[in-house]
């Protein structure tokens, strides 16, 4: 089978590999279509994310759907939890002491034709939803934490720092949810054009903060309930603390690229903040797929670029310079 494989920083190759062996209590999946993620780029990009590095070429893709060899369309949930250590069974398979997660540190990810992975983390879909709206779970499950997050209610205030493909979904999930007001920002205008489609009530431009004065007219100078933050910058992140109302929540699911983030302990001190760092996801799947196949959430439109297995490369410089939304790569 073909894989794609990261050798170092920006060095992807393409590679001639046995297909995989499914073991116990797995199925063999043939990949259908790849989304390229935030933390993929981190890795491509840098060799890392966070305190985790680059020790084997690994094999990127956390975002996937495909084919049992049944012939049964599934998106897979690309994380394995013990189901054993405290964390899972207080309910938080996302923080698992041992959790298994594909394309980052040993094991391999979604770039390859075949992949074996546990039954328990693969999740049938209808044929309401394409593959490539089936690769887009996971990232829909990921803004569907991020929110629950943030216990937004109905009536609320919401801001959305940041507009690539998570902000976007965060966008249309706190709209579902009960949000009045959605304020989205982003450095790049084309997302700003998104954000409005996706369902923001103001989408502005986020240069030399003047977005924060722009945040205050929409709001008649009182601020948002709650601030999710998804561009993994520090402008976004001092954004999101300086407008979030006193007793308001601030919850960061950006990716800094230094793995270090900053905000004024003075500021979140005297407005009494809740800060909470989004950690993957846990429980989203069937919400995610009920979203989708209802038509509740839109996540097709926001893939704009498609590559074959081949052109992985480009696909990830296309990703890295931000252009469109979503890039997936198709099998």
């Amino acid at each position: 089978m073909k894989s794609v494989r990261l050798h170092g920083t920006g060095d992807l190759r393409i590679h001639e590999e046995p297909a995989p062996i499914s073991g116990a209590g797995e199925k063999l999946i043939r990949v259908k279509s790849v989304g390229v993620c935030g933390s993929d780029l981190h890795w491509f990009s840098e060799g890392s994310i966070g305190d985790a590095k680059l020790e084997r070429p690994l094999v990127l893709g956390h975002e996937f759907a495909g084919e049992t060899e049944e012939g049964q369309r599934v998106a897979i949930d690309p994380a394995i939890p013990c189901g054993r250590c405290e964390f899972c069974e207080r309910g938080h398979p996302n923080l698992c002491a041992n959790l298994i997660f594909a394309g980052h540190g040993k094991t391999d990810g979604a770039l390859r034709e075949w992949i074996a992975w546990s039954e328990k983390s693969i999740f049938p879909i209808p044929d309401s939803i394409s593959l490539d709206e089936g690769a887009m779970l996971e990232p829909l499950g990921v803004a569907i934490h991020t929110v629950d997050l943030g216990k937004l209610k109905a009536g609320m205030t919401v801001g959305v720092f940041g507009c690539g493909p998570i902000g976007l979904l965060v966008i249309q999930i706190a709209k579902l949810s009960g949000g009045a007001n959605i304020i989205a920002t982003d450095k790049l205008p084309h997302r700003v054009e998104a954000a409005k489609r996706f369902g923001a009530s103001h989408a502005l431009l986020a240069e030399d903060s003047l977005e924060l004065d722009m945040i205050w007219a929409a709001t008649k100078g009182r601020g948002v309930d709650v601030a999710f933050e998804a561009a993994g910058t520090q402008e976004a992140v001092d954004a999101s603390f300086a407008a979030v109302v006193p007793g308001g929540k601030v919850v960061l699911a950006g990716i800094p690229d230094d793995d270090r983030t900053s905000f004024s302990a003075s500021t979140a001190r005297r407005k009494g903040l809740s800060i909470k760092l989004v950690r993957r996801m846990k429980h989203t799947y069937p919400r995610a797929i009920e979203l989708v196949s209802k038509s509740l959430v839109d996540v097709g439109s926001l893939v704009t670029h498609r590559f074959p297995l081949d052109q992985t490369s480009e696909a990830f410089r296309v990703a890295e310079r931000r252009e469109g939304l979503k890039v997936i790569i198709e099998l």
